[in-house]
Parts: structure tokens; C-alpha cells; sequence
């Protein structure tokens, strides 16, 4: 984590968090001190994470996590109905939702942040996650907790990003701008998906996940895909004492020029070429 960070979170949230197995909805200050915390998340004014422009890495902002969890602590279980809908839970829906369009059947928890120009199909996105402006989250898609997305990303139909929030330090999936996840792609465990990256369909991403160039067989990153990429999940062959198995890897099958955009169709002809769909 970047030393110079400082979370813009207040530091009772720590005092609280160690006597957190105490806490319960009757702590009335404690909760208006979550429920704040939280709120700020909620507006984007604080993030779980996000990528150090200077260093390149995903600084984890532990304090929000931890108020995230804490949040389950001090709400009491409540009744909330759309239309013919009951649910019964502790965190409520989102309210905020400023400059976004959202389809009929989208959910989206108190807690995530969505900011002006997304767009939720029939999806659902958990409480501390971070969803840029200019995204589309597509019809069945999953953005899990604390996952952040950047601008102008698409998650296609059915897409699971990974929600992490315990243990606190642990980095959530980050999808960086630019970005697009084929339909029913798997990225988890923290993985990375870097800058205008393209994932096809079916591609599964996790923090181990081997990652190789198909160009040159070089073993890149493991747990990321490249920026400027067009990725698939493929298979290499490893030798057990029971036999030889395909086990699962990501292949780079092509680079693009910095800033490229690789229209839909375009994209569609070079992973038919290899025997995969977007």
C-alpha cells in the first residue's frame, strides 16, 4: 500500500473495528459513524481501491472495507418492497443515481458507486464497488464487491467480476478503462484486466491465472491481461504422475496500437479466426 495515502474515512472507524464482535444495531453513535463512512463510498467521495498513477500498483484503502463490513454489524434486518417485490435485508438499495440509466431489473446496492453516464442493464452491482462513467454493465452481468471499473468499460451479457471484502487488505478485481469483458467472462481473486484490454468470450481470469503470448510463447504477468490486448482462455499441457492434463491459461493472441479501438465487428473476425466468439 502507498505510504503517502490517506484515507479520507475517519480514523474511529479503526477503534471501532477492533471491538467490532461488540458492536450491534442498538450502537447508535457507532452506527451514524458506519452509516457516514459508508455513505461516502456511496458517492464516490472515498474508494475502496484504485491503481497509483505514480507507482503503477492498486492501493487498497482498508478503512472503507472495513466499514463496509462493519455495516453488517450495526443494521438491523429491514423489509423493503418495489412493487410486488419483498425483500428482507441489511443494506438497503441505491438511491443515488444521478446521470445513470437504469433498465428495470438492475440492482444496485447502498454502498456502490455509479457515476454519471453508466448504464445498468439487468444486472446487479454489491455494495463498495466503484463503476466509472461511460460503462455499460450488460444484461445478467455481476459486479461483484469492491470490484472497480474504470471508463468506458462494456461488461457483455452474463459477465462475473469477482467481489472480495475479507480479509481488508486483499485487492479487489480491478477493470481498468477501455476495457472489454466477452460475454459470460469470469475475471476474480483480484485479477487485472490493464487498459483497453479485450477479453473473449467464456475467458476466465484469476490472480494465479498463467498468462502467455501467443506470438512469442514469453510467459507474461500472471493474473492479468495486458493492456491493449485481445485475450482468450486456452489450454498447455502439464505432465502429473496420473498422465498429461490441459490445465487452463490466458493467451495473448494479439497487441493493439495504444488507444486502438477494436470495433465490435472487427473483434468478432479476429476471434472467429481462432475458433472463438465474443
Amino acid at each position: 500500500m502507498t505510504t503517502s495515502y490517506t484515507s479520507p474515512l475517519p480514523e474511529s472507524i479503526d477503534e471501532l473495528w477492533e471491538r467490532r464482535a461488540d458492536l450491534t444495531p442498538d450502537d447508535t453513535a457507532a452506527r451514524d459513524v458506519i452509516v457516514s463512512a459508508v455513505d461516502q463510498i456511496d458517492t464516490g467521495k472515498a474508494r475502496v481501491a484504485f491503481v497509483d498513477p505514480a507507482t503503477d500498483e492498486v492501493v487498497v484503502d482498508q478503512r472503507a472495507k472495513r466499514a463496509i463490513l462493519l455495516s453488517f454489524r450495526v443494521l438491523g434486518m429491514e423489509e423493503s418492497t418495489v412493487g410486488g417485490f419483498h425483500y428482507h435485508d441489511r443494506i438497503p438499495l441505491k438511491t443515488r443515481l444521478d446521470g445513470v440509466r437504469v433498465v428495470p431489473g438492475a440492482i444496485a446496492r447502498w454502498g456502490s458507486y455509479l457515476a454519471p453516464g453508466v448504464v445498468l442493464m439487468p444486472s446487479f452491482t454489491n455494495i463498495g464497488a466503484y463503476v466509472d462513467s461511460g460503462t455499460m454493465v450488460d444484461t445478467w452481468a455481476t459486479v461483484g464487491s469492491c470490484a472497480q471499473v474504470g471508463k468506458n468499460v462494456h461488461l457483455s451479457g452474463g459477465v462475473g467480476v469477482g467481489g472480495v471484502l475479507e480479509p481488508p487488505q486483499a485487492s479487489p478485481v480491478v477493470i481498468e478503462d477501455d476495457a472489454f469483458l466477452g460475454s459470460r467472462s469470469m475475471v476474480v481473486e483480484g485479477a487485472r484486466v490493464r487498459r483497453g484490454a479485450k477479453l473473449g468470450a467464456g475467458t476466465i481470469l484469476t490472480a494465479s491465472t498463467r498468462v502467455f503470448d501467443a506470438e512469442t510463447g514469453e510467459e507474461l504477468k500472471r493474473g492479468e491481461a495486458p493492456a491493449w490486448s485481445v485475450c482468450v482462455t486456452a489450454n498447455r499441457v502439464k505432465s502429473f504422475p496420473g498422465g498429461d492434463f490441459g490445465m487452463p491459461c490466458l493467451l495473448v493472441l494479439k497487441r493493439l496500437e495504444e488507444g486502438q479501438e477494436h470495433e465490435k465487428l472487427a473483434l468478432n473476425d479476429l476471434l472467429r479466426e481462432h475458433g472463438v466468439n465474443a
